[in-house]
């Protein structure tokens, strides 16, 4: 049953993939809680990444949501996938790979991102990429960590202070 959910859930991503693309306004709502400098890496993002970064954006902004460190890693938190863009189907390559032989996705990423393992490697890399360039665009600290640590395993229990800001982040990435 979960594995058909997941299934589901990943078939829904590729299709929203396809057709992605923020509003105007989700770009200006975007803009009041980023520095221009943070808001130039959100746009390097791919439309569809964007879209995706935006949901989570939104759904903690329903919640309640006011901390700008949580809300900053919500928009920018995949922009290390930015550094070497992939296609579509290198993106579903992925995917396909890390459900059927994850041991094998998981050595790949440890390679240069050149050649066939490229989509590998920003895989599983793209998470310390957009902490250094978010770092080096003036994000705090702790939006920094939260980008680093997303794909950790899901709200590992650190004692760090931000682990539940993380925990909000990684429940609601696997959601989108």
């Amino acid at each position: 049953m979960a594995e058909r959910l997941h299934t589901r859930y990943r078939a829904r991503q590729f299709w929203d993939a396809l057709a992605a693309a923020p509003s105007p306004q989700e770009l200006r709502r975007a803009g009041q809680v980023l520095s221009p400098e943070l808001m130039q890496l959100f746009l390097r993002q791919h439309p569809s990444e964007q879209a995706h970064s935006l949901k989570i954006f939104t759904n903690l902004s329903e919640q309640g949501e006011v901390s700008p460190d949580l809300l900053s890693a919500a928009l920018i938190h995949d922009v290390g996938k930015s550094r070497y863009p992939l296609r579509i189907w290198e993106r579903v390559l992925v995917v396909l790979i890390q459900a059927l032989a994850p041991g094998k996705a998981e050595q790949w990423g440890r390679a240069e991102p050149h050649g066939w393992k490229r989509p590998f490697v920003v895989a599983q890399q793209h998470a310390a990429w957009g902490a250094e360039m978010a770092q080096a665009c003036g994000a705090s600290p702790i939006t920094v960590e939260l980008i680093r640590r997303h794909q950790e395993a899901p709200c590992s229990n650190s004692m760090r202070p931000e682990n539940e800001l993380l925990c909000r982040l990684q429940s609601l990435d696997k959601s989108y």
